[in-house]
């Protein structure tokens, strides 16, 4: 650690930190730590952040000092001897110090970290920004060793705290945060997940500043589930913010209030794409010069820009807040979720259509609505929308395959946040309903010998047609074989998928469309006289059942209307022993209807399933699974032919 970069207050804060840590620790000797977590590999001690706001040359300086320290427990926890913490040209690096503490002779000895790597850091999505992950590799990791590092960043945009995670993947003894202010600093926060208010929290005066300090102790380890809408919906997690400050008897507000983020959000579009591009209006005049409408222009540009311009999001500093010029992303054929929003909205302008913006919005990811938390925390994304009578159109290029008309499946039921006559405005982003999702499907069954053959066509539109279409891609041969194999899949795994054909693989205004042929053998059970068969050869949602001890909300990615028909060819031989009854449901998660029906010599069974919730809540794991076991009993029902 460079220590002369460092005041002699970081300094003194750093150590501080180490002191706590170490008190804390030796409240408990190893053996007390292998007592109380004997499942676990490896625990975190302490986990801390200290922020230290002040006003200074009428602006505001924040610098924040961080602590971790770990004890490993077991010997596979000696495997994991790596740690790592972020920053960035918006969050600055001003000093780090990290080492392993083993035990020699009874007496604690720190050996230093000598190797470490600053790489760029992985995000989902984003191809390049500027956030640097500082990789540590700890030497002499034993069992009883501990990790510890402490870093110092400061913040050059007051608007950009971090939120503190009261959790992790391992247990922790303790975690705290504390934020030292000057006195003409006003600070707010929200706390999230925590409805049993177990998160401590105090304030008090200290050396003229106010000292805020939340802390929590005993921390189970995280459980990630599969579905699970995100950590941020389930762990307890604090957003603090700086309201406002006062300087030389002028208070500047921050964050707090919606106008306040729309104020700084707006600051970084105010003067784009105010230049006009010759080049991109005379395309844009051409490309939507057989368009009468302005929906029609809309819907044109909206799908050229899909088409054209290739996602890949580039992010350094406020470039990843900024979105660029339209005549940028023309010329560069690439841009990010704000840059898809810029070339949009200006060509939209150029073709005199005036009611096309860019807008902000967070991803579901993200559990807050702007009401709960009005700080860029609440938004990770971009997108451009139209106006359309007292509706919107929301138009995201970043997804490829999503039809115009309905949003991308990822910012459903979320609020959207842009201009409109010089106001900001939220608006709702609808969730979009099963039927528009539907997978409709035909199949016609003949039974031969042991086999069951079936000649079937699946239809599937929405969300259901684009994402297919993007996990496929350009897949050939037999990979695309096997893909659409796992996709028409029915009954059992002696499905054999003889041929297929393809259609509608372009055009988003229509039905993704696989016709089919195949067979299926082992599946029909014959006894004596008597062939039972089971014409459900698709049990949709069946392995839906929830744990008992789940801990996160089930999430769907969208919501579907299954409709099938699945239309029996009776042998000649055969007559109808035994039918099951009709069956119909109708709660607040799914409606379903299920008939059977015998005309001339071929017996129909009708299914029709639609979603109704995308988000499971605690509450509803239970009804849930009931609803799910009524579904298996009606799977399992088979029809019983007797052989003449």
């Amino acid at each position: 650690m460079n220590w002369s970069k460092l005041s002699n207050k970081a300094i003194f804060q750093l150590l501080l930190l180490v002191i706590f840590s170490v008190t804390v620790s030796a409240q408990k000797s190893f053996q007390d730590f292998k007592n109380l977590y004997p499942n676990n590999n490896e625990i975190i001690i302490d986990n801390s952040e200290v922020y230290d706001i002040a006003v200074e040359n009428n602006g505001l300086k924040i610098i924040q000092d961080n602590h971790y320290e770990s004890l490993i427990l077991t010997q596979n926890g000696i495997q994991n001897n790596k740690e790592s913490f972020s920053y960035s040209d918006l969050i600055m690096l001003k000093g780090y110090d990290a080492y392993t503490v083993v035990n020699e002779n009874g007496k604690e000895k720190k050996i230093k970290v000598t190797q470490s790597n600053e790489k760029q850091s992985q995000q989902n999505s984003i191809f390049y920004n500027d956030v640097k992950e500082r990789q540590l590799i700890f030497p002499s990791v034993e069992t009883g060793a501990k990790k510890v590092y402490n870093y110092q960043t400061q913040f050059v945009d007051p608007h950009l705290l971090h939120k503190f995670i009261f959790g992790s993947f391992l247990p922790m003894e303790n975690a705290s945060i504390e934020v030292r202010a000057d006195k003409n600093i006003v600070i707010d926060y929200k706390i999230f997940n925590d409805p049993d208010k177990t998160i401590t929290f105090s304030k008090t005066e200290k050396k003229g500043k106010w000292v805020y300090k939340w802390s929590l102790n005993n921390i189970k380890a995280a459980k990630f589930e599969d579905n699970s809408p995100g950590y941020l919906y389930d762990v307890p997690h604090i957003d603090f913010y700086i309201k406002e400050y006062t300087s030389n008897n002028k208070t500047t507000p921050v964050l707090g209030d919606v106008p306040e983020l729309f104020n700084y959000y707006r600051g970084f579009v105010k003067n784009l794409n105010k230049t006009e591009d010759p080049d991109l209006k005379a395309f844009t005049l051409e490309l939507t010069k057989n368009n009468t409408t302005d929906e029609e222009k809309v819907k044109t540009i909206f799908y050229w820009v899909k088409e054209n311009i290739k996602y890949i999001a580039f992010e350094n500093g406020y470039e990843g807040f900024i979105p660029r010029e339209a005549s940028l992303v023309y010329q560069r054929k690439f841009g990010d979720c704000k840059d898809m929003g810029s070339i949009i909205s200006c060509m939209a302008h150029y073709a005199n259509v005036k009611d096309v913006t860019i807008a902000w919005i967070g991803t579901r990811s993200i559990p807050y609505s702007y009401n709960d938390l009005a700080t860029p925390s609440v938004d990770n994304h971009m997108i451009a929308i139209f106006k359309k009578g007292n509706d919107y159109i929301f138009l995201d290029g970043t997804d490829k395959e999503t039809r115009y008309g309905i949003p991308t499946s990822f910012i459903q039921g979320k609020e959207v946040l842009f201009n409109e006559n010089d106001q900001y405005k939220i608006y709702p982003v609808p969730v979009v309903p099963a039927i528009e999702n539907e997978v409709k499907e035909t199949v016609n069954l003949t039974i031969d010998k042991s086999k069951l053959v079936g000649t079937a066509k699946m239809s599937r539109y929405g969300y259901n047609r684009s994402h297919i279409i993007m996990q496929i891609g350009d897949a050939t041969n037999k990979t695309r074989l096997e893909m659409i194999k796992s996709l028409v899949l029915k009954g059992n795994n002696k499905f054999n998928l003889k041929n297929f054909k393809e259609e509608n693989l372009t055009n988003k205004e229509l039905p993704y469309v696989i016709d089919y042929d195949f067979d299926l053998d082992n599946y029909m059970v014959k006894v004596d006289k008597e062939i039972y068969v089971n014409l459900f050869l698709d049990r949709i949602l069946e392995s839906t059942t929830l744990a008992k001890d789940r801990v996160s909300q089930y999430e769907f990615d969208y919501l579907t209307q299954f409709t099938i028909q699945y239309a029996l060819e009776i042998p000649k031989n055969c007559t109808i022993k035994y039918l099951p009854k009709n069956f119909t449901l109708d709660n607040d998660y799914i409606k379903a209807n299920f008939t059977y029906e015998l005309k001339n010599n071929i017996l129909n069974l009708n299914v029709s399933l639609a979603q109704k919730k995308l988000l499971l809540n605690k509450a509803d794991f239970e009804p849930w699974n009931e609803t799910i076991k009524k579904l298996k009993t009606n799977y399992n029902e088979s029809i019983i032919l007797l052989e003449k």
